[in-house]
């Protein structure tokens, strides 16, 4: 791959359209490595999203990692799925949670959809919290546990994401507009906030989604531009897959002002240790090419080191080409481990 196409690799973009011209159009010109689809990507029935998710799938030998918040309930995309809806999920036996998640991921891949971003690993106790209704336990033991049962039914059929790591539990406030902040401690965090995820990472979740939140006391820089965050996720929980940004237009959304710029942020995140970094919200048919050019320029200059970008685009092929072997069969579960 040249560099160019090393940095379109690592760019999930979205565009809010049905036109399934406009979409192909929108990943063949820069070859992005994946695509999110929204509500306004939404069609009335399953054989018009196949359609929309074919047009997005420009060379099928190298499918782009095509994307959902598919988590039931209160976050759904397709409105065909009834399925139990995590708060439902909550008081129920793990095994409940297993069945519900497996039914869900067969929903999404057979509209050709290969990521769930569903699985919110995030656990609270507050019921004034916008979470509350999206967790699956209000205790760290008890979202663990159906944590990993969510894992180990998507598997096969969905590649799992766990959000919003390092724990939006811990830190008040909505960071689809603000930039959520904790004085939780290191220690404090290994025995809560930490449990849900590192029983995920366990179950062989593929995808870890780095929230816009920060834990002050470790980094004072949110999660999803702290290489301190990334290397706890590698080096203490274990985690080998794609990391992967919440939508980066969150952080334009907060305010700030060193967060007024796209592309600085996307090269940011990319250097801080993100696989993966993803634009929904103020995204243009022109935002993604600008992020490509900026990680482009930035290895060019010696910013972001060219083996941080091929390390993070060899992950996140990988994952597309486990899509393409898979075909219509199962997906193979390179970061599992035997269950017990």
């Amino acid at each position: 791959m040249s560099l160019r196409e090393k940095a379109a690799s690592v760019v999930m973009g979205h565009i809010p359209t049905t036109d399934t011209a406009a979409l192909r159009s929108y990943m063949q010109n820069d070859a992005l490595g994946g695509f999110l689809l929204m509500g306004a990507n939404m069609p009335a029935d399953e054989p018009a999203l196949r359609a929309i998710t074919a047009a997005l799938t420009v060379d099928p030998s190298r499918p782009p990692l095509i994307a959902i918040d598919q988590e039931g309930g209160d976050v759904s995309r397709l409105p065909w799925d009834d399925l139990p809806a995590p708060y439902e999920l909550q008081d129920a036996d793990p095994a409940a949670t297993e069945a519900a998640y497996a039914a869900r991921a067969a929903l999404v891949r057979q509209a050709g959809i290969g990521v769930n971003f569903g699985i919110v690993a995030d656990v609270t106790a507050d019921p004034q919290s916008f979470l509350r209704r999206r967790i699956l336990g209000t205790t760290p033991d008890a979202a663990a546990a159906r944590v990993a049962a969510a894992v180990h039914g998507e598997q096969g059929k969905a590649l799992s994401t766990l959000k919003h790591f390092p724990g939006h539990g811990a830190a008040p406030g909505d960071s689809h507009s603000t930039i959520p902040a904790t004085a939780t401690t290191l220690d404090q965090w290994r025995t809560a906030d930490a449990v849900p995820f590192r029983a995920g990472i366990e179950a062989g979740a593929p995808l870890l989604m780095f929230g816009h939140l920060a834990y002050t006391a470790v980094d004072t820089a949110p999660a999803s531009l702290s290489p301190t965050w990334h290397r706890i996720a590698r080096e203490e929980l274990g985690f080998t897959g794609v990391a992967i940004t919440d939508d980066l237009g969150m952080l334009e959304a907060s305010g700030v002002p060193e967060y007024a710029d796209p592309v600085a942020n996307a090269v940011a995140a990319l250097a801080a240790g993100n696989d993966m970094v993803l634009t929904v919200v103020y995204s243009t048919p022109e935002t993604a090419p600008r992020i490509v050019d900026g990680i482009v320029a930035a290895v060019q200059s010696g910013a972001v080191p060219l083996d941080r970008l091929d390390e993070a685009a060899t992950r996140v092929m990988e994952l597309r080409l486990a899509i393409a072997a898979a075909g219509t069969g199962d997906l193979p579960c390179t970061t599992c481990t035997p269950r017990d």
